[in-house]
């Protein structure tokens, strides 16, 4: 019985295989997981850019050119593929050097300093691949920016 034992634990044969399919799935794991994160990071960096691109646009405004938001708007629904809902751009004013912002250049006094804003918003949702085994949430992505124009 000890001879038969001692066979058993010198026999090599199978062990890769073995080793193989313990090892594979964590690799295939990883490697989705590394394919998921360079994804988000580059749908965050496009959001980023489409936002500097409408801040781009809202500075050019801002020296002459006419441009509405709502043509921003549209130009950023455009480069991103992106709804009308995920995009946001609204017009801000600040009196004097106070930090909180108004809606309307109105709710400053008449002898105030107005400075104009244009705030850019935008969102999308980021849907991984592992949510679909139900691991996980879809990504909420957002990006702000806010630029002076006066």
């Amino acid at each position: 019985m000890a001879h038969l034992f001692s066979a058993f634990l010198r026999d090599r044969r199978g062990s890769i295989a073995i080793e193989t399919a313990l090892v594979a799935p964590v690799l295939a794991v990883l490697a989705l997981g590394s394919f998921e994160v360079g994804s988000l990071v580059s749908r965050q960096h496009e959001l980023q850019t489409a936002a500097a691109e409408g801040e781009a646009i809202a500075l050019a405004a801002a020296s002459g050119a006419t441009v509405e938001l709502a043509t921003i708007s549209d130009i950023l629904e455009t480069s991103l593929s992106l709804d009308e809902d995920q995009i946001t751009l609204t017009r801000q004013f600040r009196c004097n050097a106070e930090t909180t912002m108004r809606s309307a250049p109105s709710q400053c006094d008449e002898d105030d300093i107005v400075s104009s804003y244009v705030r850019i918003v935008v969102t999308d949702t980021y849907d991984p691949v592992w949510t679909d085994f139900g691991v996980g949430a879809p990504i909420a992505l957002n990006v702000e920016r806010t630029v002076q124009v006066s």
